[in-house]
């Protein structure tokens, strides 16, 4: 199953299609899709919504099957996802950690939308710590790797961010 590019408005129907594609039947050779796989698109749409129930329900489970897996693009999202749950906590030392383990994995990867997407993260973070400086940072070099790809929604998303600083 192919999930289709959704607008912003429909995103909330990602649930319903992976929900969907998990129960779906299983074929000779297997499932359709791996439970590693379910597990992270669960929790890359927790942490894209913030919802920290899913967060602490889906990142042990991603984890896991990633780690089972050695699955590295998976076990850096699910990085991502516990220093977003963190950092929603108010545990900033911990959420550091982990998004700069996110970071360095998907740095080695060269996945320039995931690295992007952590530096946000990054800046969400320093900006809670009302470390105004650091966020910028974080934000201006998320702009940059969003700008060199083109990605329209996070480069929106990032310069709104980097405009909320003061």
């Amino acid at each position: 199953m192919c999930l289709p590019l959704l607008a912003e408005g429909e995103f909330a129907l990602v649930r319903d299609y992976l929900e969907a594609a998990g129960n779906k039947p299983q074929t000779a050779r297997g499932l359709l899709f791996h439970d590693n796989e379910i597990h992270s698109m669960y929790l890359d749409l927790a942490v894209r919504q913030r919802d920290e129930v899913a967060l602490r329900q889906y990142a042990p489970l991603a984890e896991e099957t990633a780690v089972r897996d050695g699955h590295i693009l998976h076990q850096a999202s699910a990085h991502r996802a516990w220093g977003v749950l963190h950092r929603i906590q108010g545990e900033y030392p911990a959420a550091e950690v982990r998004l700069n383990q996110a970071l360095e994995l998907f740095q080695g990867l060269g996945t320039r939308w995931q690295i992007g997407r952590t530096l946000y993260e990054l800046g969400e973070l320093a900006q809670a710590r009302t470390d105004t400086a650091g966020a910028r940072a974080y934000f201006s070099r998320a702009l940059a790797s969003f700008e060199e790809m083109k990605a329209g929604p996070d480069m929106a998303r990032t310069q709104v961010a980097l405009a909320s600083l003061v």
